[in-house]
């Protein structure tokens, strides 16, 4: 089979979690210079404002019950725009590798023979708390965090995350993508030694201007997702280091 040479090279960019402040300056003049751009549905409009007018834009985002685009189309897209353009960039929410299918997307392209570089964003499960006066670590009250997908692939490597084991082992769990499997995923974490009183944070739109916050622990915060309608999407970051936000961010009390 002839190898298929390409003109251009794709980008895998990290928009970040929202806020235009924090695009990395690379990134930035990636979207300024670039052919084509093919963005997820996170990516917050003032970012998608960067981009050269020039640009060919397609949207390729996906959100709970809604694919714009399947993944294998989106891959397959990336790779016929690079034989074209000099610069095709893949701008993704948050960081490409943090639970951004950035690695599936990379490496279905490096065995096409498309060439690739990755561009880091920050994720939005440590940008999210920050803005909420949250710090994901403090020496006082945490010396483990971890980062867990509350949305899984039915096709992964094993049936579910342990969060049992994670209960026990983390004293901070932040977790992507979970607000509607909270109910499901708290009852683990009990069985797993928390307590129904230890703090959960859940933050919408992180570091945007229109980003909330709803508090509460996890005895309580079931009943006021449902109470508040709060939707997705949302980081929700469990563990004593929340109870600094009062400290933190007095304002937002």
């Amino acid at each position: 089979m002839k190898r298929i040479k390409y003109a251009g090279k794709v980008y895998l960019v990290g928009a970040g979690p929202g806020d235009p402040g924090l695009l990395t300056v690379k990134g930035k003049t990636l979207l300024e210079h670039a052919n084509v751009v093919i963005y997820d549905a996170l990516v917050s409009p003032e970012i998608l404002n960067t981009i050269n007018p020039q640009a060919e834009r397609i949207n390729a985002g996906k959100r709970k019950g809604r694919h714009s685009l399947p993944q294998a189309e989106t891959t397959e897209l990336l790779r016929a725009k690079a034989e074209t353009n000099a610069i095709v960039v893949r701008l993704k929410g948050g960081d490409p590798f943090v639970f951004g299918r950035g690695g599936e997307e990379m490496a279905d392209l490096v065995q096409a023979g498309v060439e690739v570089e990755v561009v880091p964003g920050i994720t939005s499960g440590i940008a999210a708390p920050a803005y909420a006066g949250i710090p994901v670590t403090h020496r006082k009250y945490n010396s483990s965090v971890t980062f867990v997908t509350g949305h899984e692939a039915t096709e992964k490597y094993r049936p579910e995350v342990n969060w049992q084991a994670l209960a026990q082992g983390s004293e901070t769990i932040v977790i992507y993508m979970g607000v509607h499997n909270l109910p499901r995923i708290i009852p683990q974490l009990l069985a797993g030694g928390m307590t129904l009183d230890t703090p959960i944070a859940l933050i919408r739109w992180g570091t945007r201007p229109d980003q909330t916050q709803l508090i509460g622990t996890l005895a309580t915060i079931v009943e006021q997702v449902a109470a508040t309608e709060f939707q997705a999407p949302a980081i929700a970051v469990i563990g004593r280091v929340v109870d600094l936000r009062s400290l933190l961010l007095p304002s937002s009390n």
